[in-house]
């Protein structure tokens, strides 16, 4: 596949932050780093029928003859992590391996990558209602927050006290405050007006990975080392949550619009459900050999996705019918780490073949 290169005179503004106990707030004035490249890149179409014998039944709109795959290669070495669709129509994307943020355009294939400074390692991103992508970075052991330009970048680095948190995914609650979560044992918050931050030390220590909104504000969290999700409470605590099935390793959580919590269980290969108005559980193990869970998402349909990095694939379940539909990855091994989608769309990375994909799952 052709590439061109093509490097833009695009400036990334960095503002650092002061701390104080448990607390960070923007301080010094912003200071111009390297500029950003942009690389020109070539994309694919495909219909993609399943790879499984399904026979689920699903939404006219989403039916599995409707669906094709879009896939866009991004700068080699980029590593893509995590992926959110932005406020422009773009895509945002974290380039772990080379400490920078990723724009793809999907109507040209255009992609922008914004510096984010010397020794970062970003994992997650989101963004927020004015298309600010926010980025947990374990690296520079910050959040940050990018402008929708991608020339803006504001630090809110964790305490002194709190090093090497291993950053790892972020969801804003109800009323704004977003919340992160740390492998080593911690999660926190940071309220954007005032660039707060708050950490606090996990119930159980080591493991907060995946971390999800539901439609009434209450944020949940999977921990991986600890295999059960928490509930985060109005007043900061976590109540953890044990799963059924024990030391299933839950990575990743996403509520559907019930506000029921869809957990992959990364150990077990297990798609999992906890509904908490009734306090129960419901499993399901992926399909085929040796599945590994990595990722779980929810689409506006509540048809949920999942990547198993046992057989190279992407995984659709229709909890109605429960049945599950399963679709090869353009790459082997495609390492999908993470799910993010709008209207009409999914997306995910291939993070071992620098590579995004997009289904479409509306004609």
């Amino acid at each position: 596949m052709r590439r061109c290169l093509t490097v833009l005179t695009v400036m990334a503004v960095l503002a650092c932050s002061g701390t104080s106990a448990n607390t960070s707030t923007t301080g010094t004035p912003p200071t111009t780093v390297a500029a950003p490249t942009t690389t020109i890149a070539g994309t694919t179409t495909q219909p993609i029928p399943p790879t499984s014998n399904s026979t689920a039944t699903v939404p006219a709109t989403i039916a599995p003859a409707d669906l094709t795959l879009e896939s866009f290669p991004v700068p080699d070495g980029s590593g893509p992590h995590d992926v959110a669709p932005a406020a422009d129509g773009g895509v945002w994307y974290t380039a772990q391996a080379t400490g920078e943020l990723g724009w793809l355009d999907p109507e040209t294939g255009e992609t922008r990558h914004t510096d984010l400074g010397p020794g970062s390692a970003p994992h997650g991103v989101i963004v927020d209602d004015a298309g600010t992508a926010w980025v947990t970075d374990s690296g520079l052991n910050a959040i940050l927050s990018v402008d929708s330009s991608g020339q803006e970048v504001t630090i809110y680095p964790l305490p002194e006290e709190r090093p090497d948190a291993n950053l790892n995914t972020a969801t804003f609650d109800g009323v704004g405050v977003l919340w992160f979560t740390g492998q080593n044992g911690i999660y926190g918050s940071l309220d954007p007006g005032s660039g707060e931050i708050t950490v606090n030390d996990a119930p159980e220590g080591r493991g907060p990975y995946g971390v999800t909104t539901t439609p009434e504000g209450v944020v949940y969290y999977a921990s991986l080392a600890g295999s059960h999700i928490a509930r985060i409470e109005p007043d900061g605590s976590a109540t953890v949550i044990e799963p059924p099935t024990p030391d299933q390793g839950a990575r990743r959580v996403w509520s559907d619009s019930e506000g029921r919590i869809w957990v992959s269980e990364w150990n077990t290969g297990n798609l999992s459900r906890y509904t908490p108005d009734i306090d129960a559980w419901d499993t399901w193990p992926l399909p085929g050999e040796n599945p590994e869970t990595y990722a779980v998402f929810v689409d506006e349909t509540d048809i949920v996705w999942a990547s198993d990095f046992g057989s190279n694939s992407m995984v659709r379940f229709d909890s109605i019918t429960e049945q599950f539909d399963t679709y090869a990855l353009p790459h082997d091994p495609g390492n999908v780490r993470q799910i993010l989608g709008r209207s009409g769309e999914v997306w995910f990375p291939e993070s071992a073949a620098d590579n995004l994909i997009v289904i479409r799952t509306a004609a």
